[in-house]
């Protein structure tokens, strides 16, 4: 079974001749340790469906089911502890706390959870290890850079050890080195620590890290590009794909 399906998702936003579907009959599915990446013009759709795929918002029609459990049931509050415990999130805006150096703030999510302190920090210092910041869990993000800002919001997003990563325009702020090097990080998490990331981008550049790739236009997914033995999802290919969606 995939780790997260979409059957027939629709979402449609206001009523009668002002509604506008953002989602339209959407199916999709993602398998454990795949890295998906989502992209088309904007207002394509592709962040509505990053948010309805992590419980952020609920659809029109269809449903969500992470891990085989349903969202469509579920309560706020049991949607909130199933976001915690498994799916992580990475944004544009990497929303780190100004007054707490790198451990606390990846530490932050499992702290509120009710992990002690210690146990808390202490995963925090090893996901930083692994995201490439260990000589730098001590700095606050004033002296971080925008890429090791972002590497911060990775560790914070996968310290709680979620089956799932959701990134919505995890680059969208940085130079294009730091984004290369973030995609890589992505690509890391699916590959090596065998995390599900699904990332909306309009960067062919990033996209071309993903396993796959999903193209969307007007609330649809219109096409798909796998990589596989003899295939490797180029960025040029990637753009041209996208070029001929118009």
């Amino acid at each position: 079974m995939p780790l997260i399906q979409a059957e027939d998702l629709t979402k449609v936003y206001g009523k009668g001749e002002t509604a506008v579907t953002a989602l339209n009959h959407v199916d999709m599915s993602v398998e454990s340790g795949e890295f998906v990446a989502v992209m088309g013009p904007s207002g394509c759709g592709k962040s509505t469906l990053l948010h309805l795929l992590g419980g952020l918002d609920r659809p029109t029609g269809g449903r969500v089911i992470i891990d085989g459990q349903p969202l469509n049931g579920l309560s706020d509050d049991e949607l909130t502890r199933l976001r915690r415990l498994k799916i992580g999130f990475v944004f544009q805006f990497y929303n780190l706390i100004p007054v707490l150096n790198a451990v606390e703030n990846a530490a932050l999510p499992i702290i509120l959870d009710g992990v002690s302190v210690a146990q808390a920090k202490a995963r925090a210092k090893e996901w930083l290890e692994k995201v490439g910041l260990g000589d730098r869990q001590n700095s606050r993000p004033d002296q971080l850079s925008g890429g090791q800002q972002q590497r911060v919001a990775i560790a914070r997003a996968l310290v709680a050890e979620p089956k799932l990563v959701l990134a919505d325009e995890p680059t969208g702020n940085l130079d294009s080195r730091s984004s290369m090097e973030i995609a890589a990080l992505l690509r890391q998490v699916s590959n090596e620590w065998g995390r599900a990331v699904v990332m909306v981008t309009h960067d062919a550049n990033l996209a071309s890290y993903a396993d796959r790739v999903l193209f969307m236009k007007d609330g649809v997914i219109l096409d798909e590009s796998r990589r596989d033995a003899g295939h490797t999802n180029s960025a040029e290919e990637v753009a041209s794909r996208l070029q001929q969606m118009g």
